[in-house]
């Protein structure tokens, strides 16, 4: 089913007979396999209203990311929490969708200043498991209401409805932007090294250490962007206070590979066209070096790729190998695995007792035949 409009896709739903299974363009195929009619919301595809001068663009949930994306672009700006494209990660041929960002909470190394996508999400239109079609929020960051739905659709997987539109605000593309590159670090001391960085009155908008870099090598990198005459001052005191870790600390200025760079950590290409499970783990930037050795104790040619100052770990390991058993405090989401690993193991973190009742109790309320990409999120 492609429905072409909001009220088609309110009537595909209100007279759905079983299982729905939710997609956009179909690039993220994450979750336990859910067995029902698929529900596109490619037939919703169009920017809606951008205004520049007001830092807001509203889009159906259907339209490309990289339409959105190009829209922006045109007149210097960009959205601030930097989404990765998981296509390459997963090996999908489609063509990722605004709504299927939001529906998942993609956010990528901006997060760490820009904050996530569902911080810069200001209003939301979808359909519930009734056929109901409701919104939340607006175009402005005020947003009083006695249910916070914008936040609460961002990171739901379509558990609750289904987006047929988005309203995000935007941010300016800055003037420059430089990395500060620290090659030979040890992931401790690479994380060490970023907890530094962002702990300086630098502003830095990215943080992310590779034990095997391009060239195999461990790299730390630091990115700093904005006015170029701010850049190069941040990027020469960053210098200074980057060498006390002992690594070979290079500057690059030029925004092409910068950009290529850091494009490089957003889609975690690393992990590309490899055999193996991806997990994405969310912990204290310093447990992460901890969590990584237990791993390889049984592991030790995992590949491993950490984002967000060390607060997210990605880790390629053998098939069906469950990182929830190496014990940690924070939680993992298998983001790449066969139908069968994805059937044995949880793939989302399991919840306390109270947050899974709770979490029941408003499916339940959104979604009461139960018909919503049931199951996929455990």
């Amino acid at each position: 089913m492609i429905p072409k409009t909001e009220s088609e896709l309110a009537e595909c739903v209100a007279g759905a007979q079983g299982a729905l299974r939710i997609q956009g363009g179909g690039t993220r195929d994450i979750g336990v396999p859910v067995a029902g009619a698929v529900l596109s919301t490619a037939g919703l595809s169009d920017v809606s209203l951008y205004e520049p001068g007001a830092l807001t663009v509203v889009a159906a949930a259907g339209t490309p990311l990289s339409e959105v994306e190009a829209t922006l672009a045109a007149e210097g700006q960009r959205l601030a929490f930097e989404p990765m494209d998981h296509c390459g990660l997963l090996g999908g041929q489609g063509a990722s969708t605004i709504g299927g960002v939001v529906a998942a909470n993609v956010s990528g190394p901006r997060r760490i200043q820009g904050g996530a996508c569902r911080d810069s999400l200001l209003g939301v239109r979808f359909v519930d498991g009734m056929g109901r079609v409701l919104k939340n929020g607006g175009r402005v960051m005020k947003n009083v209401t006695g249910y916070d739905l914008v936040k609460l659709m961002a990171g739901s997987w379509g558990t609750l409805g289904v987006l047929t539109e988005v309203s995000l605000k935007v941010q300016a593309v800055p003037e420059a932007m430089g990395c500060i590159l620290v090659n030979g670090l040890s992931d401790v001391d690479a994380v060490s090294a970023m907890s530094a960085a962002l702990g300086s009155p630098y502003d830095i908008s990215g943080a992310a250490h590779a034990p095997s870099g391009v060239d195999g090598h461990p790299v730390t990198m630091i990115r700093v962007e904005g006015l170029e005459t701010s850049v190069a001052y941040r990027a020469a005191k960053l210098t200074n206070l980057l060498a006390q870790f002992g690594g070979e600390v290079v500057v690059e200025r030029d925004s092409m590979k910068v950009a290529a760079g850091w494009a490089w950590v957003r889609d975690v290409t690393l992990m590309q066209g490899g055999r193996g499970d991806v997990w994405r783990i969310s912990v204290k930037p310093s447990e992460g070096p901890n969590v990584v050795a237990k791993l390889r104790e049984t592991h030790p040619n995992i590949s491993v790729l950490y984002d967000w100052g060390g607060g997210l770990v990605w880790v390629q390991v053998p098939q069906g190998t469950d990182v929830r058993a190496v014990e940690f405090a924070g939680h993992a989401t298998l983001i790449r695995g066969s139908e069968k690993t994805r059937s044995i193991l949880p793939v989302f973190q399991s919840e306390s007792a109270p947050l899974a009742a709770l979490s029941q109790g408003i499916r339940e309320k959104f979604d009461p035949r139960g018909i919503l990409n049931p199951g996929l999120m455990g």
